[in-house]
Order: C-alpha cells, then sequence, then structure tokens
C-alpha cells in the first residue's frame, strides 16, 4: 500500500475523503443513524465522504486511530474504493498509527481461492492531508507505521498458510530471504544432523514424528555497540500440532496451522527492526518442529534431555511447545548472554479459558520488563494481563523420574507451562507471552478479517522502540 502526504487544501475533490469525529462532536447526521461509536463509519455517498466514530474523546488512544482507520479500509474495499484521503488536519500526531491500521485493514487471504472469490479491489493508496508545517513529521510517523504494517502482515501472510506449504524447511528459508533483504541480518540455520550432534533432545523429540525435520533458526541483528548483549526474542513455530500419540480432537483441528504463530511473530519483528534501523542488538530465535504421530513419534513415559542437560519426563506429547522452548530458551542463555530474552507461543488452551481472545497471558520474573511490556501493551492495544507462575505452580510440575514432567494436570495449566519455562532461563530477566486466545481470529472484526492476527509484532516493535 502506497501513502502519500499532503498539505491542507490540495486534495482532489474527486478522491473519498475520511474524517474522524468524536461521539461529542457535531455530527454531520441526526444521532440515531451515526452516533461516532468506536469504528462505526457513515457514507455520504453524494459527497463521497466517510465519516469514522473514535467514540467519547477522553477515552481516546493511538491504537483506536490504528483500529478507526482499519475499519475504514474494510468498508472501501467491500464498495471498490481503492484510494482515499484522510483529513488528519487535527490528528497529524497519529499518522503512522492511520497508516499501519490501513495497512493491516488492507489483508485478505485469498491465495487459494478461486479468482471468482478473490478480492476484486485492493485498497491501494492512503492520502493524508495535514497543515503544511506538519508534512515533515507526518512523512516520519507515516513510514513507521507502514514497516509495522507490513510487519504484521508479513507474520499474517505465513500464519494463514497451511501445514502442506510451510514447515520448520520453509520457516528456515523465509529467514535466509530476510538477510538477502537486509545486511545487517544474518542468519544460522542448525538441521535435525546438528541438532542431534548439539544435544538438543526437546527439538528432535517433538520433530520425530514428521517427514519434515526440525529446524532451530537464529536471525541476529546488529544495530548496536559491537559490545552490547544483545536482547532475546524466542518463538515456538509448530507448523502443524496434531498433538502426536496424545492426539487431539478431530474438531478444530485444522486450526493447528496457527501453532506457529510465536515464530512467525519474531521473524516479523526481525523483518521490522530491520527496516527501522534499531539502534540495538537483537537475536531472533525460532523453535520449529511438526508434531505428528508415526512409528518414530516421541511417546507419553518417554525421557529427554535438553540443550543445556536439564531433563524432561514426557506424560503428554501434545504439551511439546513447552519441549521446543526449553532446548531454544537455553541456546539463548548460553550462546548470547542476554540482557532478557521474551519469548512468544500459542502455547496452553487453558489462557484461553482464563483470558478469553481479548488478551495474552504475560508471566515474568523481573518487575521491570514486566511494566515495559505493559506500557507498550497499551500503547499498540495488543492486551496482555500478568499472570502468576510462582512455587505452588513449580511443586506442580516435579517428575519423580526427571528434573519436570511436561505437563502439571488441568488445574492452572497456563501458569505451570511457564513455571516450567522458567527453568531454561535460569537468572536472566525474562518474560513469556502466551498468546493462544491472541494468534488468531475465527470471526471478522471492524477492522481486521479472520485468519492470523499478527499478535506480538506491534507489541515488541513498541517496547524495543522504548529502550
Amino acid at each position: 500500500m502506497k501513502w502519500t502526504i499532503i498539505a491542507k487544501g490540495q486534495g482532489s475533490k474527486k478522491l473519498a475523503r475520511v474524517r474522524f469525529v468524536f461521539s461529542e462532536d457535531k455530527l454531520p447526521v441526526p444521532s440515531e443513524e451515526f452516533n461516532a461509536k468506536l469504528f462505526s463509519t457513515f457514507f455520504e455517498r453524494d459527497k463521497k465522504q466517510l465519516w469514522v466514530g473514535l467514540g467519547e474523546k477522553h477515552k481516546v488512544a493511538a491504537c483506536y486511530f490504528s483500529q478507526a482507520s482499519g475499519a475504514t479500509i474494510q468498508f472501501f474495499q467491500k464498495i471498490g474504493i481503492t484510494e482515499a484521503i484522510f483529513d488528519l488536519t487535527h490528528f497529524s500526531n497519529y499518522a503512522d498509527d492511520v497508516v499501519e491500521g490501513a495497512v493491516v485493514g488492507g489483508y485478505f487471504f485469498d491465495t487459494f481461492l478461486p479468482e471468482a472469490r478473490k478480492l476484486k479491489k485492493r485498497f491501494q493508496q492512503v492520502i493524508l492531508e495535514v497543515q503544511k508545517q506538519h508534512v515533515k513529521s507526518v512523512q516520519t510517523l507515516a513510514k513507521q507505521g507502514l514497516i509495522r504494517g507490513e510487519a504484521t502482515n508479513f507474520t499474517r501472510s505465513l500464519g494463514d498458510l497451511p501445514g502442506n506449504y510451510v514447515y520448520p524447511e520453509i520457516l528456515a528459508q523465509t529467514a535466509r530471504d530476510l538477510t538477502k533483504q537486509f545486511s545487517r541480518l544474518k542468519v544460522t540455520v542448525l538441521d535435525e544432523k546438528q541438532l542431534v550432534n548439539d544435544g538438543f533432545g526437546g527439538l528432535t523429540a517433538v520433530g520425530s514424528g514428521s517427514m519434515h525435520p526440525p529446524r532451530l533458526i537464529i536471525l541476529e541483528y546488529r544495530g548496536g555497540k559491537p559490545s552490547q548483549r544483545p536482547i532475546a526474542l524466542v518463538g515456538k513455530a509448530i507448523t502443524f500440532d496434531s498433538g502426536g500419540i496424545s492426539i487431539k480432537p478431530a474438531d478444530k483441528m485444522d486450526e493447528m496451522k496457527f501453532d506457529k504463530m510465536g515464530g512467525c511473530t519474531v521473524l516479523g519483528v526481525m523483518q521490522a527492526i530491520a527496516r527501522l534501523q534499531l539502534k540495538e542488538n537483537v537475536v531472533g530465535i525460532v523453535a520449529s518442529a511438526e508434531n505428528l504421530l508415526s512409528s518414530r513419534s516421541y511417546r507419553p513415559g518417554d525421557v529427554v534431555t535438553t540443550y543445556d542437560g536439564k531433563t524432561i519426563e514426557v506424560l503428554n506429547t501434545d504439551a511439546e511447545g513447552r519441549v521446543v522452548l526449553a532446548d531454544a530458551l537455553a541456546y539463548a542463555r548460553i550462546h548470547f548472554k542476554p540482557t532478557e530474552i521474551i519469548d512468544l507461543a500459542t502455547l496452553t488452551g487453558a489462557i484461553i479459558i482464563a483470558l478469553g481472545s481479548s488478551r495474552a497471558g504475560l508471566f515474568s520474573n523481573c518487575e521491570t520488563l514486566t511494566q515495559q511490556l505493559k506500557t507498550a501493551s497499551e500503547a499498540v492495544g495488543e492486551k496482555i494481563w500478568e499472570m502468576p507462575h510462582d512455587e505452588p505452580f513449580h511443586d506442580q510440575i516435579k517428575s519423580d523420574i526427571a528434573l519436570v514432567k511436561n505437563t502439571g494436570g488441568r488445574e492452572g495449566g497456563s501458569c505451570t507451562a511457564a513455571a516450567f519455562l522458567e527453568k531454561w532461563v535460569e537468572e536472566t530477566p525474562w518474560a513469556h507471552i502466551d498468546i493462544a486466545g491472541t494468534a488468531w481470529r475465527t470471526r471478522e472484526l471492524p477492522y481486521a478479517t479472520k485468519g492470523a492476527t499478527g499478535f506480538g509484532v506491534r507489541l515488541l516493535i513498541e517496547y524495543l522502540n522504548q529502550k
């Protein structure tokens, strides 16, 4: 999607125009027709003017502009409008949010649809109308919004692809392709032979049942001083999760193509920070495997040894995400000695029971990191909620024959999963974000289509920008 900045009054009268309005403003029509409720729209066809509601002025947040912009593009695409002028005369500080929302709102996954059902006219160009003195600053903001939106859609496009199109080798190639585009990115991919030789018992166990072998993907970005220790981002990327021998119910198993979204998010963030030329050192690590059932699959009762020599008693092969993350977290801690580790994973169904689909679960051993992530979360509208993972949950995963068992039962399932992961970060400042409820949606929203959401991309970009 293209964007253009123009000074007030320079826009073509032939183009559709978008105006944002609060519920207490003077509205263009009676309130029973349009009350400016958040994300509501009213289109004056004769004037080609779309009014977009932002709700009550005292409640407004930057993310509302992003979502309202997305709702605008969703509306325009349905009626065939491909370019429009957004009047930001009084809202120039939100230009990045408007552009970001437009890009995200314009996403439509139709790769496999027949031509008759493909989107006929995709929205092409956002024209931002601002006061002349704000043109330069808005250009900078718009570029940042475009990068955030495109990184989110990059993540979504990977997530929406099914398991027969995306498997560990494909994610590894995707990472290699990123390094061809951005010179500051360096990639290392550990294949199945290296994983076995180097003792990655978690990854190799989970991936043992598939014809597509596992991969550990390491993307390094050097934007800070050479001596500066990096921030580590770690993502779970199970490209399809059948549950293995502890097989899942057939109902909704098709959604398990989304079990790779933590790793896809890490790839999207790494793309964005390379484009933004962030002045930090960041390493992105993706633990990728396909969890299938075969004669070679790992079994309930098995004991696996992870990269750092810790042992796991496997009680349920469907609790595989924490097993692959154990290897990745240990590798990040030992090889990079990061200042902090943040991992993202569609880890537990329990977090959906606890928080629904509107918030991800946040678990952390560092109060400073927790507060910084909360601040970033509120700024971008990707909501998180702090959850416990203290001693009672550690007690639930104690094993009689290994360091830990990979499930502590149904009670506090997301909390015991976080307690499990904490064993592998040791004293490193760490946050775990369980995105199982937020990584994809099964219904369309006013500002975004159903499918992969790219949740976490904007959150982590905002967080890293705060550093």
